[in-house]
């Protein structure tokens, strides 16, 4: 079969048939029926001929060329020698042939038999394929991170298939609510959580539990939020049980938990009726974590907060009648406001903290009577007045120490007296048992390390200054890991010294400038780039508010 005059324009027609009912540009399907044509020359003419075809794009007449291209001539001989051409057997047919020029000559159209034509088939319904797998990829993966209306085409264990218009998406078992399920025909409202592009096509994958899910829905009740002048600060989800929502608001004029609840509870029961009844605590957030804490553990009252910022965890003392309301029913409640402040919470009683306050004054009671030879009342007052450590009575301001009822300058001078001996007493013994496990003097006299922590260290075969620098800073100053969304706790070899994350940084890097590992000048460059591009960040966003 040769394409003739008479078909000629119905190529085009067909083209624009096909481009049309799947959404895709015509050139693409003309482009592979240029494809599928060069194919079916190549198998008349022979494989190893560059054949090309060009379709007019006006009068749809197919014009049928062989390309040879003229190698370098410091190579020997061809390749292929049906594709290619010497610069001398090219100046027959160009006055100044160079390497990589082209010499095309047009060839008779080839006519399709059987074969050839259900091959040129396959081609154009592959490229075809091809391009609205793309398209379909671009236009969805546009989409990812809002909402999607859908209908249920059938379910496949536990996976529900849904048609989203264009292509079928993804509504994995794991992304359900609770029990929820459903027929064919239902329709279906679900969040694009991710878009892929694998070989089978574009995988669009769903979620009904993701939080972004509920905050996108709450976007679309909330025209306060839709507008920015509400923003969802965080969201944590129990799916179709309960979820806390912090919001604040920009215009003081607004109430953002009244906005948000409508009026008689309008708003936020439309998004609970679509979460499948999923009872919502709307929370206002606040900046400092204690206050934010607080409001997330409502109903619950809390007496007390105290804040660990280095670790990121937080301890909340609430009242014995009020301790099952903070955990709530199997720890949800503490575990949401946990997932909402980002933060670990310890949650305890008074009586229980009342234990343990008078744990730790017994404890620093029998450290002063055996390490100052005291009696208990005296070891008492010192701790009553907030002195924890050996080191605050040793070199405490001697004031701090006669404001004390009973003490005048002679017992507070003979107390700071007693502290120094014993001190000093304990750092000779922790830097002669770190001599013995072979700790070295370039690491002894190194500023910042107390001879306690020099044994520390050699216990832990630090024992060179070298040994030092190529320390981590979370190895020394301990710190957190997250592993398979739990957080678990790293043990740092100075961490009972109470040396900070910036501290093991500051000591390390003074380590390998003094050793010269690392030049000065290039870490001020560092900062200084860095400060750079924090004020360009701060008013990039400055610009887009205003």
């Amino acid at each position: 079969m040769a394409i003739t005059s008479a078909n000629q324009i119905e190529l085009l027609q067909i083209a624009e048939s096909v481009a049309r009912e799947k959404m895709i540009d015509p050139e693409l399907v003309i482009e592979a029926m240029e494809e599928s044509l060069a194919r079916a020359a190549k198998s008349r003419y022979g494989a190893e001929m560059d054949i090309r075809v060009d379709i007019d794009r006006k009068t749809g007449k197919a014009t049928f060329t062989r390309v040879r291209t003229v190698i370098d001539p410091e190579e020997e001989e061809l390749e292929n020698y049906q594709a290619q051409l010497t610069p001398n057997q090219a100046k027959q047919y160009l006055d100044d042939p160079k390497p990589g020029d082209t010499i095309t000559d047009e060839v008779p159209p080839v006519e399709m038999g059987r074969i050839a034509a259900q091959s040129a088939k396959q081609v154009i319904l592959q490229k075809v394929r091809e391009a609205e797998r793309d398209r379909q990829f671009e236009e969805f993966q546009d989409r990812a991170g809002t909402i999607i209306n859908g209908i249920v085409k059938r379910e496949e264990y536990g996976n529900v298939i849904v048609d989203v218009g264009r292509g079928e998406a993804i509504l994995r078992r794991n992304e359900k609510i609770g029990r929820e399920g459903y027929r064919p025909n239902d329709r279906i409202r679900c969040y694009i959580k991710d878009v892929r592009r694998e070989p089978r096509g574009p995988q669009i994958f769903l979620s009904r539990t993701a939080p972004e899910f509920m905050a996108e829905l709450f976007k679309m009740e909330v025209p306060e939020i839709y507008d920015g002048i509400i923003e969802i600060k965080a969201v944590a989800r129990d799916p179709g049980s309960r979820a806390k929502i912090a919001v604040i608001s920009y215009d003081n004029s607004i109430d953002p938990v009244g906005a948000c609840v409508g009026m008689r509870g309008s708003r936020v029961q439309a998004v609970v009726n679509e979460l499948q009844g999923e009872k919502i605590d709307i929370i206002p957030w606040n900046e400092d974590a204690p206050t934010f804490l607080v409001n997330a553990l409502q109903p619950a009252e809390v007496s007390k907060v105290v804040l660990d910022e280095e670790a990121e965890r937080i301890e909340v003392v609430v009242p014995d009648d009020q301790l099952s309301l903070a955990i709530g029913r199997r720890g949800q409640n503490v575990r949401l406001a946990s997932q909402l402040t980002g933060l670990d919470i310890d949650i305890m009683t008074e009586e229980e903290e009342s234990q343990r306050r008078q744990a730790e004054f017994e404890e620093r009671t029998k450290l002063f009577m055996e390490t100052l030879d005291l009696d208990e009342f005296f070891a008492q007052l010192l701790v009553s007045e907030g002195f924890t450590n050996l080191e605050e009575v040793a070199y405490v301001e001697l004031d701090e120490l006669t404001v004390i009822e009973g003490v005048d300058e002679d017992t507070a001078t003979e107390l700071q007296a007693r502290a120094r001996d014993f001190i000093d007493e304990q750092n000779r013994k922790a830097l002669e048992h770190a001599r013995e496990l072979g700790v070295e003097d370039s690491l002894v006299n190194f500023e910042g390390l107390t001879p306690q922590m020099i044994e520390a260290l050699a216990e832990d075969d630090v024992k060179t200054l070298e040994d030092f620098a190529t320390c981590a800073d979370w190895e020394l100053a301990g710190g957190w890991t997250t592993v398979d969304g739990e957080r678990q706790k790293d043990d740092g070899v100075l961490e009972k010294f109470d040396v900070s994350l910036e501290e093991a940084q500051t000591m390390v890097m003074t380590a390998r400038i003094q050793l010269g590992w690392v030049d000065p000048d290039d870490l001020i460059q560092e900062e200084e780039t860095e400060e750079g591009a924090e004020d360009l960040e701060q008013g990039v966003t400055e610009g887009a508010r205003a």
